[in-house]
């Protein structure tokens, strides 16, 4: 039995399988998903579990280089706009307009759906090389 780390079967095999510049979403309950990507869904009720837990627990596990956010989420989602920057601190990232960020999912290896019931709760996580 695993002893540490993410024990989500699909999630602990999607990170292990990312190579240098793949990429990961993590999503509210509300972010569409294209058909052709896999979606991890661990919602179970509104908030729960919420993005900044599940977000937490991914980058324990994963060399981020890069992220992207939608740009109103510094409009309208401050919180966790600013919990995932101090999270994040020191790692490059970008914004962009929600619908340019939805059509970046259909590049991601993987979309995580996370119970979060706040706007713009999404990050796009690029994977760095871990040597």
């Amino acid at each position: 039995m695993k002893k540490k780390g993410i024990i989500n079967t699909e999630i602990s095999k999607v990170l292990s399988e990312l190579r240098h510049t793949d990429s990961i979403c993590i999503g509210d309950l509300g972010l569409p998903y294209p058909d052709n990507v896999k979606v991890i869904d661990l919602s179970i009720k509104m908030g729960i579990p919420s993005f900044i837990d599940v977000l937490e627990e991914v980058i324990n596990d994963m060399k981020v280089e890069h992220f992207i956010l939608a740009s109103e989420i510094k409009d309208k989602n401050v919180d966790i706009n600013n919990k995932i920057l101090s999270l994040l601190n020191g790692i490059e990232y970008e914004y962009v307009a929600h619908t340019e960020f939805k059509k970046q999912t259909s590049n991601c290896k993987a979309i995580i759906r996370t119970g979060e019931a706040t706007a713009y709760a999404n990050i796009i996580l690029r994977s760095a090389c871990i040597f």
